[in-house]
This record gives C-alpha cells, sequence and structure tokens, in this order.
C-alpha cells in the first residue's frame, strides 16, 4: 500500500511544473526508508518543501535530506521527534534500537541536534518543535 502511495504522490508531482513547491500538510510518520527514499528523490527535484501543518516521526527527516535553503515552514508546521523504534514482524513487539537512535541524532543539523538534546535527547516520549522555536531553524515560507 505504501509503494502505491509513494506512486500516486510521484504521478501528481510530476503534473506541476519544476519549481513548484512541495507541501508536507500532515504526516504522522511511518517506515524510515520509504522517506529516505521519497526526500531522496525530492533533493534531486531541486522542488522546495513547504511544512505547512504535524510532521511526525521519520518526517523530520526532511531536515536531513533537503537542505535548508529549500525548507521552509508556515505558522501550523510542527515537528515531531522520537527515537526509531524496530518492530518485530513475527510477533508486533515493539524494540528501542540504540543504533538507529545515534545514527538519526548525528544526522540532524547541529542546531537541531542541540535542541534536541536540551529536550532530554530521542527516546519513547514525543518532543515537539513549533512556533518561534521552529523559525529560529527553519524560515517562515514567504
Amino acid at each position: 500500500m505504501r509503494r502505491a502511495l509513494f506512486a500516486i504522490f510521484f504521478f501528481l508531482a510530476s503534473l506541476y511544473p519544476a519549481g513548484a513547491d512541495v507541501r508536507i500538510e500532515a504526516s504522522p510518520g511511518g517506515e524510515v526508508t520509504d522517506f529516505l527514499a521519497l526526500f531522496a528523490l525530492l533533493r534531486q527535484s531541486g522542488e522546495r518543501v513547504v511544512i505547512d501543518g504535524p510532521c511526525y516521526s521519520a518526517c523530520t527527516l526532511v531536515l536531513t535530506m533537503i537542505p535548508r535553503s529549500r525548507l521552509c515552514v508556515t505558522r501550523r508546521a510542527v515537528l515531531g521527534f522520537h527515537a526509531p523504534r524496530v518492530v518485530d514482524l513475527q510477533d508486533g513487539q515493539v524494540y528501542a534500537a540504540p543504533q538507529a537512535t545515534q545514527a538519526v541524532t548525528e544526522a540532524y543539523p547541529a542546531p537541531i541536534r542541540a535542541w534536541i538534546m536540551r529536550h532530554g535527547g530521542l527516546t519513547s516520549r514525543v518532543i515537539y518543535l513549533r512556533g518561534r522555536e521552529l523559525t529560529a531553524f527553519l524560515p517562515l515560507c514567504r
């Protein structure tokens, strides 16, 4: 199903002329590898990414893949960070992933990484970056 959603996204994106914005209006996150693949394609496209609502979990990896010069936020933008987790597909158990947590933490830009550390680091608890704190890191869209 995820693959179908990405196919639909890319089909719709192909209908817009180059230079159009890509908007993140509400993303609860999801599978990290899917988001990394999506953001890699967006990085190559040269499109500007507008965060215009909730961008949680794996969605926050947009900060690691898209240059800051091509990112902006609206007043509705909220980033939600937490430690990566591994789901055992056999029994549905969720496990901590310390190595992945370290890798993700190190991948964020230094100012975001510092903000995360000031708020206790990446743990199972979600921490939210919004408002003036967020616009200190990313420009407000114009």
